[in-house]
């Protein structure tokens, strides 16, 4: 029979942090959204096109494209789809893989990421950059650095 390890819970410094935590990241999600719904965008399109725009050819195989934006290759798929009817993307075949496809930012799609970029950035600043402060932000940038370090080495593990 196996005993069991009591749960070490959370102090309440612990959970008023980890609930802090929780409520900005939801709240923060859902003003960003807000701020891009006047462009027809989501926060997934918007994180789509920006690692479009900085990649090499703005150009990126679909399964890479899945895994830094952590969407599985079926979501995507049917995201990619609904851009590319808006005319933001489109794919191109793979030359080396003939199973691999490309997705590709158009012309109409970079010149969406220069429309809508400078008020992204401008909602980002005022909901989250303006709130925290210079000095604050590199503290919390280190508080949050092993923790996204440790989550990205287990990515696709439980």
């Amino acid at each position: 029979m196996e005993t069991e390890t009591a749960t070490p819970w959370l102090t309440d410094a612990e959970q008023c942090a980890w609930r802090t935590f929780l409520d900005v990241q939801r709240m923060l999600t859902y003003q960003l959204e807000r701020d891009l719904q006047p462009f027809g965008l989501t926060m997934n399109d918007y994180e789509i096109l920006v690692n479009l725009s900085e990649s090499a050819e703005r150009r990126l195989r679909m399964s890479d494209l899945a895994a830094a934006t952590l969407q599985s290759k079926s979501r995507l798929s049917h995201q990619i789809t609904r851009m590319e009817n808006a005319g933001l993307v489109r794919r191109e075949n793979c030359e080396s893989d003939r199973r691999g496809l490309y997705a590709v930012l158009t012309d109409a799609g970079m010149e969406t990421m220069h429309k809508v970029a400078p008020h992204h950035v401008e909602s980002v600043r005022k909901h989250f950059i303006d709130q925290i402060g210079p000095g604050a932000l590199g503290d919390l940038r280190e508080s949050l650095k092993p923790v996204a370090d440790q989550l990205r080495g287990r990515r696709g593990k439980p």
